[in-house]
């Protein structure tokens, strides 16, 4: 065998090796969650670790369901278990989030990469500016216009800043960079619209883009929990990270309850996930080709 050829088996076998411990890493904390909302609270408080359980019980799914109650819809209405309501609450937030910020930052960033019009540059250095600007600089003048509006404690305060993320008009713009003049030209041409060419031309040859987008805003807006705490109060409106924070004593830590919220809410994230996965790589990978 060649010291090449040794060399190539080494790295391979390093290589997964590696890969085996990431894996691990990463699902480790999923499998501990699973297990832990089918534990008793003496076996999650035991100074020696459960690996598994020894005792099944469904305590803290019970617990989740039936702690307290809420409203299916509104404030009035058919009575539901409380996490019930979070759930419906975070996942219209994430969904609504998702689409709507897909959509403003496609047609964003089509824009900022093919159009030309006087401030172009300014406004694409001011969008770059503003991705380092942590939320908390904003929060105040956040604060203040959403309760200017009336949305204050209300689902939408939590939707509507998400939809001018800075980081999703540049992703789009970068991928837009990639989408050939001459197709563009050509529905012209055609006598396509501006609506029609966008539609018909530019969305198919960016989906892989919008499609990682549409991850990353769901994701970020399920996980947004400061964000979520400023501007939800009502019991109604809280989200599933909120409500099963609000369900915790103050002199004590139910962690059987808080795992199986965890478990609950990590279900939606993984769906879209698995949905939207063939498209995540190669949107990436687009996004990064241009500069």
């Amino acid at each position: 065998m060649s010291k090449d050829n040794g060399s190539s088996i080494a790295y391979k076998i390093f290589s997964f090796v590696m890969l085996i411990i990431l894996a691990f890493l990463f699902i480790f904390p999923l499998y501990w969650i699973i297990t832990g909302m089918f534990k008793p609270p003496a076996a999650i408080n035991s100074p020696t670790p459960q690996w598994w359980p020894k005792v099944f019980t469904m305590r803290n799914i019970q617990e989740l369901f039936s702690r307290r109650t809420a409203p299916l819809v509104g404030n009035i209405g058919v009575t539901v278990p409380a996490a019930v309501r979070w759930m419906i609450n975070t996942v219209f937030m994430a969904v609504m989030a998702m689409i709507i910020t897909c959509a403003t930052a496609a047609m964003a960033g089509y824009a900022l990469a093919k159009k030309r019009f006087i401030g172009r540059t300014l406004l694409f250095s001011l969008i770059v500016a503003a991705m380092a600007l942590p939320k908390q600089v904003i929060l105040v003048p956040l604060v203040r216009e959403i309760s200017y509006l009336g949305l204050y404690d209300n689902i939408w305060a939590v939707i509507l800043p998400t939809v001018g993320w800075p980081f999703g008009v540049f992703l789009m713009k970068q991928i837009s960079e990639g989408i050939p003049g001459e197709m563009l030209e050509a529905a012209r041409i055609d006598g396509a619209s501006e609506l029609r060419t966008f539609t018909s031309v530019v969305v198919p040859m960016i989906k892989p883009g919008i499609g990682a987008l549409a991850i990353f805003t769901f994701i970020n807006s399920w996980n947004d929990y400061f964000m979520q705490l400023i501007m939800l109060t009502s019991s109604s409106k809280l989200t599933i990270s909120l409500g099963i924070a609000t369900m915790q004593a103050e002199n004590s830590t139910d962690f059987g309850l808080i795992m199986a919220g965890a478990a609950l809410a990590a279900v939606p994230i993984i769906i879209v996930f698995l949905l939207f996965q063939k498209y995540f790589t190669k949107g990436i990978t687009m996004g990064a080709v241009k500069g």
